[in-house]
């Protein structure tokens, strides 16, 4: 090889180690299609439940499993909890940490949003109609949100430190794209179920290759009463007819 072929080689060298340095980290690790189902079962039922949806699954890197060098994290999206029709909409809402969520009412009377329980603890006051009033996840957590007035809005905020989740359909189907290789904690959550029975389910997975299945998470329904108090730890007064003091004038 002459010195000019040889001075030519060895700039292709160091191009494709050049190349090799300025590739991020994660564009190595292969991504995985994580997927899996839930199924209900209910005793009173006997039998599995035909609707399934709304249950949350996610991972949590264990130990280096989290890529060297991530993608640009984007901006956090605008989450929204509406007051509409005495309800939540929607009822399940999961954020990434650091989110915040907006809270409007667009009911013709006053309503007052708390959530006193674990996960992010606040009280957002009585606030009329047409307004709104914003909440800073800054936690990890489950959030039990309720409103002081009228005791049959009920809804739940799910904070993740991780953007691998995913959200049962109505046939129970669970869908987790993108996922890095490695080792992973798998949790569970479900508004149908016992804490300590979801804890239980908690288990350490490995992702590799292109695709990685759950295989069929079993849930067990249990007959809970869902009956909270108010934010002052009482229960909730029969609700009266419209009065001045809570209508928008």
């Amino acid at each position: 090889m002459n010195s000019a072929s040889h001075r030519h080689g060895r700039l292709l060298k160091v191009s494709a180690l050049s190349l090799i340095v300025l590739i991020p980290g994660w564009a190595y690790g292969q991504l995985a299609h994580v997927t899996g189902r839930v199924e209900i079962h209910s005793a009173a039922r006997k039998g599995k439940a035909a609707d399934v949806s709304g249950v949350v699954v996610w991972l949590t890197p264990v130990g280096s499993s989290m890529p060297a060098s991530a993608p640009p994290v984007p901006s956090l999206p605008q989450m929204r909890l509406v007051q509409k029709n005495k309800a939540f909409e929607p009822h399940l809402l999961v954020v990434p940490v650091g989110a915040s969520v907006e809270f409007p009412n667009r009911d013709p009377f006053f309503h007052n949003v708390f959530s006193l329980f674990d996960g992010k603890r606040f009280d957002l006051g009585l606030y009329e109609a047409g307004s709104t009033r914003f909440v800073h996840f800054d936690k990890p957590g489950i959030s039990y949100i309720f409103c002081n007035i009228h005791a049959e809005m009920s809804a739940v905020v799910i904070a993740l430190d991780t953007p691998y989740y995913a959200i049962s359909t109505s046939r129970g189907d669970l869908s987790i794209p993108n996922v890095p290789a490695g080792r992973y904690q798998i949790r569970v959550w479900s508004e149908i179920s016992l804490p300590d029975e979801l804890k239980d389910m908690t288990r350490e997975i490995t992702v590799a290759g292109t695709s990685t299945s759950l295989g069929t998470l079993r849930i067990a329904e249990t007959e809970l009463a869902h009956v909270h108090k108010n934010k002052y730890g009482r229960d909730y007064d029969r609700e009266a007819p419209p009065s001045p003091v809570y209508e928008q004038r």
